[in-house]
């Protein structure tokens, strides 16, 4: 059977928009597209049908989210102190421990048929950090990865104050993904004191705006990070 590929990706920028809400959204984009995927199988080569690839970027109001191998233990606040913090929280279905989201953040989701680029989970990861190692370069601020960590680091090759600026955290079903990762541009780093953050007590959690010692236009790094993911995936966006 002759594959069919779409690399076209339409790209939606949410805005600012509930975790649930956006949660809902994401899941069901991903059941369509799995749905499909399950049907094409079935069907003769001539029936075949182009699944849709979706890029999402959110902010979201203060929410905790705690992944499928992650300890409850590692969020340090119980529903009073949630409350008191204006936050939510949130067992979900993607990998990784807990993290947080909130306000100054950029979250991205895409939502990709990786037959229509590459069947490679760890090259996935690898491409999405790398698309924020370039942003930052981008802003002057020099990033990598540290061996056996997800996730955007600084300070990842000395190590003597490794901080953490983007975390990543993906399911994926018959290729294809959902979930994504946390990019802390503006975002106030207090909130992230209230967990262990992706199961990490070690290390810290910094930001753009901590880094650069001044506020940073969002919607400028959004457009840089979108750039950089279209090229590193040879996406067409719509």
């Amino acid at each position: 059977m002759n594959k069919v590929i779409n690399k076209k990706v339409k790209f939606l920028d949410l805005g600012k928009k509930d975790y649930k809400e956006t949660w809902d959204f994401q899941e069901e984009i991903f059941a369509k597209t799995v749905t499909l995927k399950i049907e094409n199988r079935k069907a003769g080569e001539e029936n075949q049908q182009l699944t849709e690839n979706y890029l999402l970027f959110v902010e979201h109001p203060h929410v905790y989210t705690l992944g499928k191998s992650g300890e409850l233990s590692h969020l340090l606040l119980d529903e009073f102190a949630l409350a008191e913090k204006g936050a939510t929280f949130y067992k979900i279905n993607r990998g990784g421990d807990i993290t947080y989201h909130g306000p100054g953040q950029l979250v991205g989701y895409p939502i990709l048929d990786l037959d229509n680029f590459f069947t490679d989970i760890h090259k996935y990861l690898r491409l999405l950090e790398e698309a924020i190692i370039m942003t930052l370069a981008d802003y002057g601020i020099e990033a990598g990865r540290i061996d056996g960590l997800t996730g955007v680091w600084l300070d990842h090759v000395t190590q003597k104050n490794p901080r953490k600026i983007c975390a990543l955290g993906v399911k994926s079903s018959r290729w294809v993904t959902m979930h994504g990762f946390a990019f802390n541009v503006n975002a106030d780093l207090s909130y992230f004191g209230n967990i262990v953050p992706c199961g990490i007590a070690d290390k810290a959690v910094t930001s753009m705006h901590m880094e650069l010692d001044r506020p940073v236009d969002e919607q400028e790094v959004k457009d840089k990070v979108k750039k950089h993911i279209a090229a590193l995936f040879e996406m067409e966006l719509e």
